[in-house]
């Protein structure tokens, strides 16, 4: 068994966690399937109102007594151009047409409520929480800690790392370039913050005290072994978990997941105004050629929910939005339970092989 920093501070069996995949795919049964399994189950809560979170929470306690994780996206003020918002609503509507759905008569309200966000997670002793897309108020890591709260946050360069251990969280995830979904990115362009897995986490491991958990093109025990290697003390998997039968993923989406090769993914900022990697779709391809300016995150993501739900209702993928990692091909349907056992035992084989190989 494999004890680490991280398991002993999170007190789970395996240092595996589940990424907290925001928009459906990562339930209560999926959370609460890795955390009875020995890894550390996560909802993505960050689109759920504070009612769906209280709820969503409630489900997982029942099925699991151990701990797990809720994530929230620490909110972002970006600058409305009235212009700009008002093309792009106009533009989509061939979409929308397309769909046989209505067209926007107004943009609808962009983001949940952060504060009454936190205060469900305050309420209901959440035990790990994690935050992306940035750094909350110090008002609101002061109340998670005297609640004993474990706080993580995301970063995807070293800065970040440090900006974090700074503000007092308990540890970091390590977003490498391979990871699939939203970029954590928060200090930079993100263009500027692709970094890779392998080259992120042991340069942010020198330069932070906190456990790294590395994320990003991790699917095995090989991976595993390879993060603890490079100096962390946990990793994160995503994509590994999205075809499960456990996971809330559109039943295409899945089938995209299994058929997709690792060249398959691309980052756009086509869906949500905000950089994220996906498999490659009609739509991002089509908004590549698009001439004005897509509005940031979180404006362009409530202007294309109406088009991903209608895609969705209407089993047409290419209009979805499908995050994605680099490690597609290693992708299966397995349940949660078994991605998390096949991946220790994967490990602790290759750990065993290697120390039978070294110099006495």
């Amino acid at each position: 068994m494999l004890k680490t920093t991280l398991t002993r501070m999170l007190k789970i069996d395996y240092p595996i966690l589940q990424a907290p995949m925001a928009g459906g795919p990562a339930t209560p049964a999926l959370a609460a399937a890795v955390s009875n399994a020995g890894g550390l189950g996560s909802l993505g809560a960050g689109y759920l109102t504070p009612e769906q979170i209280r709820s969503a929470i409630r489900e997982v306690r029942e099925r699991t007594d151990r701990p797990f994780g809720v994530n929230l996206f620490v909110p972002e003020q970006p600058q409305e151009d009235a212009e700009a918002i008002a093309r792009m609503n106009a533009y989509l509507d061939r979409y929308r047409e397309e769909l046989g759905i209505a067209q926007l008569s107004e943009i609808p309200q962009a983001a949940e409520n952060f504060e009454e966000q936190v205060k469900v997670l305050l309420e209901q002793g959440v035990p790990i929480v994690s935050f992306t897309f940035g750094i909350p108020s110090q008002a609101i890591i002061h109340a998670l800690r005297q609640r004993g709260t474990t706080i993580i946050g995301t970063a995807t360069t070293v800065q970040e790392a440090e900006l974090l251990e700074a503000a007092g969280v308990d540890a970091i995830v390590a977003q490498g370039s391979e990871a699939g979904g939203h970029r954590g990115t928060f200090t930079s362009g993100a263009s500027d913050a692709l970094i890779g897995t392998m080259a992120l986490v042991p340069q942010a491991t020198d330069h932070v005290k906190l456990p790294v958990i590395a994320s990003g093109g991790i699917m095995d025990g090989r991976g595993l072994v390879a993060a603890l290697a490079l100096g962390a003390s946990a990793v994160q998997m995503g994509t590994a978990f999205l075809a499960s039968p456990e996971s809330g993923a559109h039943a295409a989406y899945k089938h995209k997941i299994l058929v997709s090769r690792e060249d398959a993914t691309q980052v756009t900022t086509a869906y949500s105004g905000k950089a994220a990697r996906g498999i490659r779709t009609e739509f991002m391809r089509d908004m590549q050629d698009y001439p004005g300016t897509i509005p940031a995150y979180p404006l362009q993501n409530a202007m294309t929910r109406d088009i991903r739900q209608a895609a969705a209702k209407a089993n047409k993928p290419e209009y979805m939005s499908l995050w994605a990692g680099q490690g597609l091909r290693l992708a299966g349907e397995a349940a949660a339970a078994d991605v998390v056992r096949r991946t220790m035992e994967q490990a602790e084989r290759l750990l065993g092989r290697m120390a039978g190989t070294l110099p006495g």
